[in-house]
């Protein structure tokens, strides 16, 4: 799935980039008004053959004037690119804000650390909680290259020593311990930035 939204993802980008800038489209439906340096009068003037003739559009950017010679076959053949384009980027933003993206967002780093801080929850909640992690190592830690997880507590807990390559046995393995923890592991104030600190330490872990 992840690899079908990021070739939907390329495909929009090259839409914008080659087809559907608005300098492109421009450019197949009219020719700009132009303006010359006139010497005897000292000025720029435009030319006026087209007043009148052409509706005109003009770009707020630098306020450049088109002439618009479109015929009607080209103008529909823009709106149905566009309409995709637009399909294609509500695609993207419902797939950016699904399941654990909607909590973790999209993780981009090939290794990363992942903090547990539970603090006081409730069982419901320590249960949820761990639900979501569930989510986040099946759907997007599974995809990267190594991760580890620690937990802050008084006596700080790690899954692994150090950050583990990925693999659908090491995944297993960390949500076999995520399930094993215990919620009523005491903490101090000092735990979370304890934790923070150890993940930081192992160098090879970018996030």
């Amino acid at each position: 799935q992840s690899l079908t939204s990021s070739s939907k993802w390329l495909q929009i980008y090259g839409l914008k980039k080659n087809k559907l800038s608005l300098p492109h489209i421009l450019s197949q439906v009219g020719f700009q008004h132009r303006k010359d340096y006139v010497t005897t009068l000292g000025k720029s003037v435009a030319s006026r053959y087209a007043d009148g003739l052409f509706p005109q559009y003009q770009r707020a950017q630098d306020g450049s004037v088109y002439n618009l010679t479109v015929k009607k076959e080209l103008i529909l053949h823009f709106v149905d690119c566009l309409m995709g384009a637009i399909e294609l980027y509500k695609q993207r933003m419902e797939w950016l804000t699904s399941e654990s993206r909607q909590i973790f967002g999209v993780i981009q780093e090939r290794c990363i650390v992942i903090v547990l801080d539970f603090g006081t929850a409730a069982q419901t909640e320590f249960d949820l909680c761990r639900h979501a992690l569930s989510m986040v190592l099946v759907e997007q830690v599974a995809q990267i290259a190594k991760f580890n997880l620690i937990r802050a507590a008084q006596d700080l807990m790690k899954w692994q020593q150090k950050s583990t390559p990925v693999s659908q046995h090491t995944v297993e393995s960390a949500l076999t311990w995520l399930w094993k923890l215990d919620p009523m592991t005491a903490a101090s104030n000092a735990s979370p930035v304890e934790a923070l600190l150890e993940a930081m330490s192992d160098e090879a872990v970018s996030s």
